[in-house]
């Protein structure tokens, strides 16, 4: 599908007020139909930095939610294939079937330097036309440059709804994308809506509840017995972890998102949301994203093998129990697909001492402000803002007002600079980019290039992107609620379990490689929806759990 055609589908497909006690539905109308045994809810869950090396690890302690799913369709070699590694490129490819390329949603942060105000760092879920308040910003899914399966399926069943609920705003909008009925996200103190849109009830009643942990405050969380072997205290630079339970202060905002307690507000909310707008329950399939984010806070403020990480994913496992508990009570036919947006690293302190000499933290003179200071010099010119970026590794943009001469001349300095420095792996220029074609076949395969491919869209990335070497954290200095990372090319970053499960499904696993792209046409087949060959870049995975859903439906 040429990227004019998927533009004008995007274009087609461009949130609904709530209302209580449940939604009307309108009849439905002539035309295709479902098929027959589809389920009537598809409920899309990501967890936030839940790599494929944490779910190997933990799979055999689990008891509630990921039991019930080992005994589905389980692939633990899932690729989030791209090398941007980050929240929102991984959430863009989760429900759309696109890689990074295609969704438009290179990173998290790109610069423009078109935009007009001083700072030009875009994040990728505002509108950047818009201005808010101080140090804020106006949420928005408009740089997503392809519709999701929710979205998809809204056009062809009018009836069906799409809904999306996140601890982050970039995850919800990401899986809901542009047409979507209802959604919500944590920021502050509770949960918001998109701008010029009012929270509904249910959002209400969730934060009038979090509001009364909050002001409580709340223990610390009992450690498992198995996770007593990570229970050890490390220390980087100023911060030591390893040993935290959860203590909750009272009013204290930044320590309930950084702990279980945000997923399972998260869970709480989608729970209610099903309620009032009776998720399930109607003539055509509805679809519910969640995007549950602890995970990642957590691994970023203490890294992935502590206690504080064994808490977690004992408690996301009891909370996806729970949750899946509450939709069997109410009767609903509903069909799961979970995975993750990207992998995770641990905090290299730690890694060292488990013999992982490899593990380090870039050097400061990887930082987009050396490197220029650096190249500035050889070439006489400005360092000041002479190279934009984010970090280390990733994109990097040129300063704008120079002439075509000059910024050549630039790329070239920076990546001669960059390849002589013994912590990266590779410089690719925009243009190099721009040349090689899209990867295909086993994404374990792709050479760097292939991967950095799969995050290039012209008109969003940079004038080259660096990619360090295996091991190297972008993060040369730790502080307090940020130790660790991710965003790397290598696998512990891309690989990520994918699960799908229906009651009454055979069970298996298949441990060769597949990719999140495949989740939706893989969902679209489950529910007999049918689209043209090349929608998705990715395929149809056969689950063999019943009739209509095998991949020839989605054809």
């Amino acid at each position: 599908m040429t990227f004019a055609r998927k533009a004008m589908l995007l274009a087609a497909c461009m949130t609904l007020p709530f209302a209580t006690p449940a939604l009307a539905r309108r009849p439905v109308a002539p035309g295709p139909v479902p098929a027959a045994d589809a389920p009537r809810l598809v409920v899309a869950i990501s967890i936030d930095q839940f790599s494929a090396d944490l779910f190997a690890q933990y799979r055999s302690h689990v008891t509630g939610g990921f039991a019930r799913l080992l005994n589905g369709a389980v692939f633990p070699a899932g690729y989030q294939s791209h090398a941007a590694t980050e929240t929102c490129p991984g959430h863009s490819t989760i429900l759309t079937g696109m890689r990074p390329a295609h969704t438009g949603i290179i990173a998290n942060n790109w610069f423009d330097q078109s935009v007009a105000r001083a700072a030009k760092s875009v994040y990728c879920a505002e509108d950047e036309t818009k201005t808010a308040g101080p140090g804020d910003y106006v949420a928005s899914v408009g740089h997503l440059m392809v519709p999701t399966l929710g979205e998809r399926i809204k056009a062809v069943w009018p009836t069906s709804r799409n809904v999306a609920v996140s601890g982050k705003d970039r995850a919800a909008l990401m899986m809901g994308g542009h047409r979507i009925d209802e959604v919500y996200w944590w920021k502050g103190k509770g949960f918001v809506t998109q701008e010029g849109a009012t929270p509904g009830r249910v959002a209400l009643e969730q934060n009038a509840a979090v509001a009364t942990v909050l002001s409580a405050g709340a223990p610390g969380f009992d450690l498992p017995a198995d996770c007593a072997v990570h229970d050890r205290a490390i220390t980087a630079g100023t911060v030591t972890v390893g040993t935290g339970r959860f203590a909750l202060a009272a009013g204290d905002a930044t320590a309930f998102r950084a702990s279980p307690r945000l997923d399972r507000a998260v869970i709480e909310l989608a729970t209610r949301v099903v309620d009032a707008d009776r998720l399930g329950r109607g003539p055509t399939p509805d679809v519910l994203a969640i995007s549950l984010s602890a995970t990642d806070y957590i691994g970023h403020g203490t890294g992935t093998q502590g206690a504080e990480m064994c808490i977690q994913v004992h408690q996301l496992d009891a909370v996806l129990g729970d949750f899946f508990a509450a939709l069997d009570a109410r009767g609903i036919d509903y069909a799961v697909v979970l995975t993750a947006d990207h992998g995770g690293f641990d905090m290299p302190e730690r890694l060292r001492e488990q013999a992982l000499p490899q593990a380090a933290r870039a050097d400061a003179a990887l930082l987009p402000k050396a490197v220029g200071e650096r190249v500035g010099a050889k070439l006489g010119l400005d360092p000041k803002g002479l190279l934009l970026a984010e970090g280390p590794s990733g994109d990097v943009w040129v300063r704008s007002d120079l002439t075509p001469e000059q910024k050549s001349a630039v790329v070239a300095a920076a990546r001669a600079d960059l390849l002589a420095q013994p912590q990266v792996a590779a410089v690719f220029t925009h243009a190099e980019l721009a040349e090689t074609p899209m990867p295909t076949g086993s994404p374990e395969t792709w050479s760097l290039i292939q991967r950095a491919r799969a995050s290039f869209y012209a008109p969003r990335s940079g004038d080259y992107v660096v990619l360090l070497k295996r091991g190297v954290m972008a993060m040369p200095v730790p502080g307090p609620g940020y130790v660790a990372t991710h965003g790397s090319p290598w696998d512990y970053d891309r690989r990520v379990p994918i699960l799908f499960w229906r009651k009454g499904m055979t069970g298996f696993e298949q441990p060769s490689p597949v990719e999140t792209v495949d989740i939706a046409p893989t969902l679209a087949a489950w529910i007999g929806l049918k689209l043209p060959e090349g929608t998705f870049d990715g395929r149809c995975l056969d689950l063999d759990a019943g009739p209509g859903t095998t991949c020839g439906a989605a054809q």
